[in-house]
């Protein structure tokens, strides 16, 4: 019988049975139809965030004619009210029981189909006045946010369960930051052409290209929802009390593993989001040419899905912590030097490649970081909170998005960037060049100062975690029979 068949996730009649599987056995060997099933699912992901991230901006701002600065707005207000609604997603992904389809995968996969609809709607735009233009574009945004909640959520709690082997969740996070890095390469080299090839960058035909990615998103989703497994079975014995906001609080305040990531999060992700949101502007102004922003895509995304494919192997060689401190140092170097030197599209294209490379290996072991403290929680705790936890992390993230959005539409408003104009001033140019470059450079010096005085939980470490939760145990006693009265002391 195979370790796939022994631990399987528990029918509805039993959720919460106890673990009667042996430590080694527990850690178990995911086929590589999962692991590749698992990163179809970001893939999909990728075909409805990323495209916002990147084109979104363009869209309200030289399409539908919303001002730099309003967008900048929508931007912050709707990723802060994003924030609030991973909270209660998580409320009700944590209260879900597990099921014969288990815990996460429908609420994923049902999420999934409502996200590609919503990111269809985002690229609609009514002919109404201007006023009304912005109340559409921030009312669809926020739902569609909203929705992305409880897709995103359930996806990232997944891996969690599907395996605590640390070389499984290197290749899991290798693999969900490959299928990102997909769907970025795939939107930033069709999603303009496709526009051209039904006549222009016009409102109907941004609409009709985000129906493709749309399409392209919820085949994905259906791929990881059936390739993938929630094998870890989880003791819930001390999730069988309702639990409050306090006892969530609690369980994420404590967990300083997460703190570290929530807080490096919001450096390392808005560094990506600029980068992203930018290169059409930076093509198409700094370069003299839009369609260069197909070519820098291709080869910046097209090297870091290489890049990446060495993750497990770096992780296992140096550990996780290691290599995000190195891959920041190299990605700082190669954005600080692409700021300081004059604007050349091969110097440029050579130099955001390797910063983009040595940025995307910490973003995907990110992925991996997730999972360890999820179950770094549970442990210090005695209560098993994915969604919780991982909905603390896309908080940091959805305030990364907003930080990216300030950062980008706001210098382009500040220095005066014109809309549907063929050449922007020199002081416009200056604040392209300085957020694509300079704001990485800075942002991830800060994310490796983070990371090496607060993220405290290494892969021996981790090991012994994982020992004892397949043990049952957890910091203070047995999960279950000591977890309750203990956190009612504190």
């Amino acid at each position: 019988m195979s370790i796939q068949d022994n631990i399987d996730v528990v029918p509805d009649a039993a959720p919460d049975a106890a673990p009667v599987v042996a430590a080694e056995e527990a850690e178990g060997t995911l086929t590589g139809k999962e692991k590749v099933a698992y990163g179809v699912g970001d893939l999909g992901n990728g075909f409805m965030f990323d495209l916002g991230q990147v084109y979104l901006t363009k869209f309200w701002i030289d399409t539908a004619g919303i001002g730099p600065a309003v967008v900048a707005l929508i931007f912050v207000l709707v990723k802060l009210f994003d924030a609030v609604m991973d909270t209660v997603a998580a409320l009700f992904i944590d209260g879900r029981k597990v099921g014969k389809r288990g815990k996460f995968r429908p609420v994923m996969m049902v999420s999934a189909v409502i996200l590609a609809v919503m990111t269809v709607v985002t690229f609609t735009m009514p002919d109404v006045s201007l006023g009304w233009k912005i109340a559409f574009a921030a009312g669809s945004y926020a739902i569609w946010g909203a929705t992305f909640s409880f897709a995103n959520g359930p996806y990232g709690s997944l891996a969690s369960v599907m395996t605590r082997n640390i070389k499984e969740r290197a290749q899991l996070a290798t693999s969900r930051q490959a299928g990102s890095l997909g769907a970025q390469w795939i939107c930033g080299i069709a999603f303009i052409p496709i526009m051209m090839m039904l006549g222009g960058m016009t409102s109907r035909n941004y609409m009709w290209a985000a129906v493709v990615m749309a399409v392209l998103g919820i085949i994905c989703f259906w791929l990881c929802y059936k390739g993938t497994k929630e094998h870890v079975v989880v003791n819930r014995e001390a999730n069988r009390e309702k639990t409050t906001l306090k006892d969530y609080g609690r369980a994420v305040l404590t967990n300083r593993p997460l703190l570290g990531l929530v807080l490096m999060s919001l450096f390392t992700i808005s560094s990506m989001n600029v980068n992203n949101m930018m290169m059409i502007f930076f093509a198409e102004f700094n370069l003299g040419n839009i369609a260069l922003m197909a070519v820098l895509n291709f080869v910046m995304i097209g090297a870091s899905i290489v890049g990446i494919m060495f993750i497990p192997k770096l992780v296992v060689r140096f550990g996780k912590k290691r290599t995000v401190m190195v891959s920041f140092a190299i990605a700082v170097a190669a954005n600080g030097l692409n700021f300081i030197l004059p604007t050349n599209l091969w110097t440029f294209m050579i130099l955001v490649t390797i910063g983009y490379v040595a940025l995307s290996i910490p973003n995907g072991i990110t992925w991996a970081f997730v999972s360890d403290t999820i179950d770094y929680g549970e442990w210090h705790t005695g209560v098993r909170r994915e969604g919780m936890t991982y909905a603390a992390f896309s908080f940091s993230r959805k305030v990364s998005q907003s930080l990216a959005a300030l950062v980008g539409a706001g210098m382009l408003a500040v220095s005066g960037y014109v809309a549907q104009a063929t050449s922007q001033s020199e002081e416009t140019l200056l604040g392209i060049k300085a957020v694509m470059t300079l704001y990485p450079a800075v942002a991830l010096t800060i994310a490796a100062i983070i990371v090496y005085f607060i993220y405290n939980v290494s892969d021996d470490k981790y090991r012994r975690i994982a020992k004892d939760l397949n043990e049952g145990r957890w910091e203070h006693g047995i999960i279950g029979e000591s977890t309750r009265a203990s956190l009612a002391m504190k």
